[in-house]
């Protein structure tokens, strides 16, 4: 029986081109609960289509963690929420997952157009793993990887799946929209967006032998470009963590991927400590 894990981020579902959206302190922000859960369950049905006794986990994994309507879920699957936890945005990771799906994803840093743009934070201004620059995308088929587990879909917009493709080729996406910006889009109707969803998601489980795991050995020579010269100072704190030249930027090496994942979600916790 195969086990899929579906990790779920917000910027990149169908329709979805603004904070208010994917903010739970926003206006709009209920609806863009609304449109994730519907994306997550046809990315579901696809997985299931493909292969019906598949054992399904979905990783809720924007913001606070908790933002996929539980009730309104697939009842087939199992839903990890909440935070903190180890692996964040791939928590339940583990040597026994055969295929994982990235669902509402978006572009990094510094990416245009595209989406609300973004590295886990605004705090972040850049993160390179052995000197190649990556996004949210590449940590997590990167850390996917060290546990033999291919990405082998991602649904987001235009610039996002490109970016999945840079590192996996043989991988499957879903463009819902066309970004035009970082607050603007040309999207699909949500229905359209899910039929292309569940379709793409059976076609890429149909597929999985085929998309081998981003393998990265150790050690891993970590950068990562902080927006605040006082949250470089206190970066500095964590043992390992060294300043680079340049006021910005601070260095790390990890014994493999996963140590310099959890350097990553550290120093973001830290850059958005306010000061004073």
């Amino acid at each position: 029986m195969a086990k899929a894990l579906i990790s779920a981020d917000m910027e990149g579902i169908s329709g979805i081109v603004h904070p208010t959206e994917t903010n739970p302190d926003r206006y709009d922000y209920e609806r863009g609960r609304a449109l994730m859960t519907a994306d997550v369950n046809a990315v579901v049905a696809g997985v299931l289509e493909a292969e019906p006794s598949a054992e399904v986990v979905v990783v809720d994994a924007h913001g606070p963690f908790r933002n996929l309507l539980l009730e309104d879920l697939d009842r087939r699957v199992r839903l990890i929420r909440g935070r903190p936890r180890p692996r964040g945005m791939l928590a339940g990771l583990a040597d026994d997952v055969d295929a994982v799906l990235f669902v509402g994803y978006h572009a990094r840093a510094g990416t245009g157009p595209a989406v609300l743009a973004h590295t886990i934070s605004d705090a972040v201004l850049g993160v390179r793993l052995n000197g190649r620059e990556v996004g949210e995308i590449g940590l997590n088929v990167a850390l996917a990887g060290q546990h033999g587990a291919p990405v082998v879909l991602l649904s987001g917009d235009e610039a996002a799946c490109a970016e999945l493709l840079e590192l996996v080729p043989d991988a499957s996406t879903v463009p819902v929209k066309r970004a035009l910006g970082q607050l603007t889009a040309e999207v699909l109707h949500p229905a359209v967006a899910r039929d292309r969803l569940r379709h793409g998601a059976a076609t890429a489980m149909g597929r999985r032998a085929q998309v081998p795991p981003l393998s990265i050995s150790g050690p891993v020579a970590l950068e990562v470009d902080l927006y605040s010269p006082s949250a470089v100072d206190m970066a500095t704190l964590i043992p390992g963590v060294e300043r680079a030249a340049g006021a910005r930027t601070v260095t790390f090496t990890g014994r493999d991927v996963a140590e310099a994942y959890d350097v990553v979600q550290l120093l973001v916790q830290l850059a958005q400590v306010k000061n004073g």
